[in-house]
């Protein structure tokens, strides 16, 4: 494609189209106020008092009227290419729009039947947002379609990518909050193209949504010269695609045109990689999108300038129960929608927007990758024992526990070749681990020189200087179904602890979810340990993630700490679901304690080859915690000779209800 930064608003749709588009955005639009606001008369076949408006709003605007824009357009690219779409949005507090799209599509409904696509579904709708008992402000793990959380920010582009890894056939749609963009996860995950093979790999279109401002302030990339802007996203190596504008019929025309510039790009990219006529890296598209901040919402509110600025980011109206300026201010707004227009006298939505949906597993909220546990494959593993370190007597000879482990790791990525990785920040050779470059590469599209060492295209190892990246890669690969390790050094790994707190909590939550199937555990190996780093000095002396771990409910983390090779074996051969497990061993010449038998014998609880002689002992002291019993809300049965070996030991590597 040629060097395009914009469009010019031709007319890619037709009249009626565009009528139909706009009446959807604002159907949308309509459902998240309603969220934010209302109680009870949820179509305004009343006038709106006092009792019908939440007594304490919460929830957040402005980026939602974008948010929903959107959505509404990339349904009509999946409709019309038949597309595999899923929608990850940055700005998660605009949570309100895409459980809005969820019910328009009829996905909610399929998914919590007690909230209806009629009036009385709708009051409940809006009633549970925000809400004590109901669902959070954000995107969370109850919305459908979701795989990122986004109450904290700077994750959502290096989750999109660990979705796209491995999954040819999906477009990952990728929405970046210009505040998010000052985020220095954010700013380094730009760097994930150079990462993404088009001839194995899926895609993402990053759309940068430009509305401003943050909570109190403008943002950095809304305020900087255009050019400027634009010559940094070339920089990461993008093709910058940009639409602007706050008339609704020209931005309507304008994003039409640009998801299609940007649809018939990566389709093109793809099929030249595909079928071999280049190698070289491409030039991705992206599309950045200037709209207002809270578009569509009030203008003015008590004299100050709203819409457009950073007051409308969260309530714009925030005293719409006790105060009626406000109150008859906020009828105005939700009517400006003409709701009449686009539910029926049932509350159900209209029949002709009804069809401007995709249908079935085509939904955004109703695709599979975004609910990867519905398409996680076993691993194929290799029995561990057949790479056992002979152990005649304990504590006579040494090895290095993790270069046993590489052995293993290498089968194993040869064996799962299109639902495995290896992540690591540039230690994967140094964690000892190096045995697994005898059958694979690491991750490289960019150029290379000679004396570069076992960089490849298809690699299945993937090493950033960036846990962050690490380990939001691994999240959005697990989160889509998929399996992995992220390797690293145990007084760095510190550095995501907030994203580890915030994946421990989307699988607590998702465990109470009957509909969110399990996917595969998050596994640390932490290396280079406290233990043996007084040559670096205290810079290299951290074991403080564990404590982190350790302050997770028992059901979501395990924390192992293997003595030897064959223990580190034993714990490796992991089967688990909806777990964080976190081992730390040693990679230099250590002591050998105890042979593959006597490591079976005492592997902790939950342990899951089910090849052991007996349940093990209770209180492993190599693992934490001790067995506890299971206080999961669904049923998951574990293979039929686990259960058979330890059918009452539901913690550890394999979890099930009893």
């Amino acid at each position: 494609m040629s060097p395009q930064t914009s469009t010019s608003a031709p007319a890619i749709l037709s009249p009626d189209e565009l009528a139909l588009i706009d009446k959807y955005w604002r159907a949308a639009n309509y459902l998240s106020v309603g969220q934010i606001y209302l109680l009870d008369n949820p179509l305004l076949t009343e006038p709106l008092g006092a009792d019908h408006v939440k007594p304490r709003l919460l929830g957040h605007w402005g980026t939602t009227p974008g948010l929903n824009l959107l959505y509404a357009h990339l349904n009509r690219i999946i409709r019309n290419r038949d597309a595999n779409v899923i929608y990850v949005t940055g700005p998660g507090h605009g949570g309100p729009g895409l459980v809005a799209n969820a019910y328009l599509e009829g996905t909610y409904t399929e998914v919590y039947s007690g909230i209806g696509e009629n009036t009385e579904g709708l009051r409940k709708l809006f009633r549970q947002f925000s809400f004590p008992g109901g669902i959070p402000s954000h995107v969370a793990a109850q919305t459908p379609g979701s795989i990122h959380e986004g109450g904290e920010l700077g994750y959502a582009l290096v989750h999109a990518y660990g979705a796209a890894f491995d999954n040819p056939d999906l477009v990952v749609a990728c929405v970046i909050g210009d505040g998010e963009a000052e985020t220095g996860p954010l700013a380094a995950s730009w760097h994930s193209n150079k990462f993404l093979n088009p001839a194995v790999d899926g895609a993402v279109l990053p759309i940068l949504h430009l509305n401003g401002y943050k909570i109190a302030n403008p943002t950095v990339l809304a305020r900087i010269p255009h050019l400027e802007l634009e010559s940094l996203l070339r920089g990461y190596g993008y093709r910058p695609i940009i639409v602007a504008g706050d008339d609704p019929a020209v931005v309507h025309q304008e994003l039409a045109a640009a998801l299609d510039d940007a649809f018939d790009d990566i389709a093109a990219i793809q099929r030249a990689a595909r079928d071999g006529s280049t190698a070289e890296r491409p030039v991705w598209p992206m599309i950045v999108l200037r709209t207002p901040k809270g578009w569509t919402g009030p203008k003015v509110v008590d004299g100050k300038q709203v819409e457009g600025t950073w007051r409308s980011h969260q309530v714009p109206l925030a005293e719409t129960h006790d105060n009626p300026a406000h109150r008859a201010q906020l009828e105005e707004w939700l009517r400006s929608y003409a709701p009449d227009e686009l539910f029926d006298g049932h509350g159900a939505l209209r029949a002709e927007l009804r069809a401007l949906a995709p249908t079935g597993t085509r939904r955004m909220s109703a695709n599979p990758h975004a609910n990867g546990g519905v398409l996680l494959r076993e691993l194929d593993l290799p029995d561990f024992r057949d790479y056992a370190v002979p152990v005649e007597r304990p504590a006579t000879t040494t090895h290095e526990a993790t270069r046993v482990l590489g052995t293993f790791l290498r089968d194993v990525i040869t064996r799962n070749p299109d639902r495995f990785r290896l992540m690591g920040p540039d230690e994967t050779a140094s964690n000892r681990l190096s045995a697994v470059f005898e059958t694979t590469g690491k991750v490289w599209m960019s150029e290379t020189e000679p004396d570069d060492d076992g960089l490849a295209r298809d690699g299945r190892v993937m090493e950033v200087l960036s846990e962050h990246l690490c380990q939001g890669w691994l999240e959005g690969y697990l989160l889509t179904g998929r399996h992995g390790l992220f390797n690293c050094y145990e007084a760095f790994v510190h550095i995501v602890d907030s994203m580890l707190n915030q994946h421990a909590k989307w699988l607590a939550t998702s465990r109470e979810l009957p509909w969110r199937q399990p996917i595969a555990s998050l596994n640390y190996l932490l290396s280079s340990h406290v233990w043996r780093q007084d040559h670096n000095g205290a810079s290299h002396q951290d074991p403080g993630f564990i404590d982190l771990v350790a302050n997770k409910r028992a059901e979501i983390s395990r924390v192992y700490l293997p003595p030897d090779g064959n223990t580190l074996l034993s714990v490796a051969d992991n089967r688990s679901r909806d777990y964080v497990n976190v081992i730390v061993a040693g990679k230099q010449p250590a002591l050998a304690y105890l042979d593959m038998d006597a490591a079976i014998a005492t592997a902790p609880a939950g342990w899951a080859s089910g090849s052991g002689p007996a349940p093990p002992p209770a209180n492993p002291t190599w693992c934490w915690p001790a067995p506890v019993t299971s206080r999961r809300r669904r049923p998951w049965p574990p293979p039929t000779s686990c259960a058979a070996n330890y059918p009452t030991w539901p913690c550890g590597w394999s979890t099930w209800s009893t």
